[in-house]
């Protein structure tokens, strides 16, 4: 599982290369790409998690914002963003990701690429909106 965390790290710096600079996204994917050793299996999943990160993104800030109580959407760190994005994908469009571990990877990333409380941030709303799904039916827990 270490070898997806890394895969994960990969997608949340393509996820805020391609943010930034609103690129096109497959460019920005295999510039990046070029200087990873991820193998092509690892490639392959960090592709279709960025292409959902970017089918998904309105309905996920919608998600996040619903959930982030006293906090504007725009003020939520882009970082931040991103990694409820990713593991959202993974929640909805990962069958095979139990959702507690896309949510236990989003905290250690976040604790990686933005700050110890942001991990407890994340924490917070991926647990409530995956409260929400399950309730729902949206989504299982495997």
């Amino acid at each position: 599982m270490q070898e997806r965390r890394r895969a994960r790290e990969f997608v949340v710096q393509v996820s805020y290369a391609h943010e930034i600079q609103d690129d096109n996204l497959d460019q920005t994917f295999d510039l990046l790409a070029e200087n990873t050793d991820l193998s092509e299996d690892l490639l392959k999943f960090a592709r279709e998690l960025v292409n959902g990160i970017v089918a998904h993104r309105q309905e996920y800030d919608k998600l996040i914002a619903s959930k982030s109580r006293n906090w504007d959407l725009s003020r939520i760190a882009l970082v931040d963003r991103l990694i409820l994005r990713m593991a959202l994908t993974e929640f909805f469009y990962f069958e095979d990701i139990p959702p507690k571990v896309s949510i236990s990877e989003a905290i250690e990333i976040a604790k990686v690429f933005s700050t110890e409380e942001s991990s407890s941030f994340v924490n917070g709303i991926l647990d409530a909106i995956l409260n929400d799904a399950l309730a729902e039916g949206k989504i299982s827990m495997i």
